[in-house]
């Protein structure tokens, strides 16, 4: 008989932000809206100004849980770097990492804790939201209510919850494609990311971060499941980032791949 998976007693979500507090304090809401609250709300800042200071000061007021405001200065894309921060300073044992610009299902807490099993992450999908939608979204007064009628059919498929289809497919979907990873939908033991050394801080700019993290994770054996029809979170529009850094950072991300790297020198702990 198969015994029943080890749970986490506390859980910590860390969200990542940088210069938009119109969508931070949205996202906030739908976090202290979440039918399993966390333990604690870490804002992981990359640089941002004196505005989303404010905000963060003035949710400490409104919110049931902690929340933490972790900030470096604004030196260019450093997520990796402040992440790493967040992930340090986290208290629970396990991590579920959101951005800024997510807008939460009320069960995506619970969605997430409902497939945790020891030696495994998780990663989720997301919706996207048309820059028609995301404006009406961002100026709803009180709770927030997002149309489906208006996704792609691509999307409403995303959209949708099924707790019997999401613990069939956490272990099938997508099975042969371990790159397929979406940063702003994850989760981890704290354990787990500490003993990788965290986010790689040699990749600055956008992409390959969570990829490469990922993979050091599963080269030391920790397993993807993934999350489908499940922990459903929708992504506000925005333009894209900068993409300078991409063809360096891949070159780094192909490394721990073909040399199969568990450890990087770059990361939490410094030399």
């Amino acid at each position: 008989m198969k015994m029943a998976a080890q749970k986490p007693s506390t859980v910590s979500i860390m969200v990542s932000t940088y210069n938009w507090p119109e969508a931070l304090e949205r996202c906030v809401q739908t976090i202290l809206s979440q039918n399993r609250l966390p333990d604690e709300i870490l804002i992981a800042d990359d640089g941002s100004k004196e505005e989303t200071k404010l905000l963060v000061e003035r949710l400490k007021t409104q919110s049931p849980v902690p929340i933490v405001h972790i900030w470096h200065p604004d030196e260019g894309f450093r997520l990796s770097v402040i992440r790493n921060k967040a992930i340090e300073a986290a208290q629970s044992e396990y991590i579920i990492q959101i951005d800024g610009d997510i807008l939460l299902d009320p069960h995506f807490i619970s969605d997430h804790l409902s497939l945790v099993e020891k030696n495994h992450f998780l990663c989720g999908s997301r919706v996207w939201i048309d820059q028609k939608q995301s404006k009406e979204l961002l100026e709803q007064k009180g709770s927030i209510k997002v149309d489906r009628s208006k996704f792609p059919m691509s999307f409403i498929l995303n959209s949708l919850r099924s707790k019997v289809l999401s613990k069939f497919l956490a272990d099938r979907y997508k099975k042969n494609q371990p790159a397929i990873l979406r940063g702003c939908n994850m989760s981890f033991w704290k354990d787990d990311l500490i003993a990788v050394n965290g986010y790689n801080e040699s990749i600055q700019g956008w992409g390959s971060e969570d990829s490469e993290m990922a993979f050091r994770l599963m080269n030391k054996g920790v397993k993807k499941r993934f999350l489908k029809f499940s922990a459903v979170a929708y992504h506000l529009y925005h333009k894209e980032n900068n993409k300078d850094n991409l063809s360096k950072n891949d070159q780094i991300l192909k490394s721990t791949i073909d040399e199969k790297k568990i450890w990087t020198d770059y990361g939490i702990q410094k030399d």
